[in-house]
């Protein structure tokens, strides 16, 4: 006799579009099957890229859908990023969803950069491992996992560098593991600028994050990349010196 579990995946496995009923009964199927812990590995093959999920020590835990302000924030540092990275060949850049295996878990960040040396951690479904950088867009909802469990998850997998950014309160927090494997608060300069150590010689100006509208990512990469190329890699002066650069409306240069 078919059982409840092959009922709900054998739509899954037909050809055609996933219609949001059956997006329904598959994540109910995975949170019935989460009273007992379930392999990674059955996790992936029962989620779909619109399922709004973790897995957690066995547990499968859901999550809100994102808002607007949260989408057009990671499309903005997903477009900055990646073209950055891929200008000066650092690596790869990959926003939710997309699955990161870590020894406890498998979140689903914002963004990811996994650097060239570990390209080899990239499967097709998910990267198996630490990336080089996590962003996580905090709300009201997703705040104490972003700052409690997450980050501890995050610091014990060996995760190099963690941005958390909080668009409702306009607060940005930047991590990056010390030598003894923890998280140390990076706060910008007294200029308002970040410099990240894992994408090589980038920079970023904490108030472009709360511009509306987000400005032009090409605008920004142009002078990211121009104080690059004249600043020697040994000059740690303020990227902001001799740059014309964009600033919200209403506030003096």
């Amino acid at each position: 006799m078919e059982s409840h579990e092959e009922r709900v995946l054998a739509p899954l496995r037909a050809p055609g579009v996933l219609t949001e009923e059956l997006r329904r009964r598959l994540l109910e199927l995975l949170l019935e099957t989460s009273s007992r812990p379930i392999p990674y590995e059955e996790f992936l093959a029962r989620a779909d890229e619109d399922t709004l999920a973790e897995w957690v020590q066995g547990e499968v835990r859901p999550y809100s859908p994102a808002s607007r302000t949260h989408q057009e924030l990671v499309g903005f540092l997903t477009a900055l990023l990646s073209a950055y990275v891929e200008l000066h060949r650092l690596g790869v850049v990959l926003p939710a969803p997309f699955q990161m295996k870590l020894p406890r878990s498998g979140r689903e960040p914002d963004l990811l950069f996994i650097a060239q040396e570990h390209l080899h951690r990239l499967h097709p479904t998910h990267l198996e491992g630490p990336a080089d950088l996590v962003i996580e867009i905090v709300s009201p909802e997703s705040a104490p996992r972003d700052r409690g469990e997450k980050f501890y998850e995050y610091q014990e997998a060996g995760i190099p560098e963690y941005w958390l950014i909080d668009p409702q309160s306009q607060w940005a927090e930047f991590y990056q593991r010390d030598e003894r494997g923890r998280f140390q608060h990076v706060p910008p300069d007294p200029q308002g600028i970040y410099r990240s150590r894992v994408i090589s010689r980038f920079w970023m100006r904490v108030d472009w994050l709360w511009q509306d509208p987000l400005p032009p990512a090409d605008a920004i990469l142009l002078q990211i990349d121009r104080r690059r190329s004249l600043r020697a890699p040994s000059d740690r002066t303020s990227p902001g010196a001799g740059v014309a650069l964009i600033r919200p409306p209403g506030t003096d240069a």
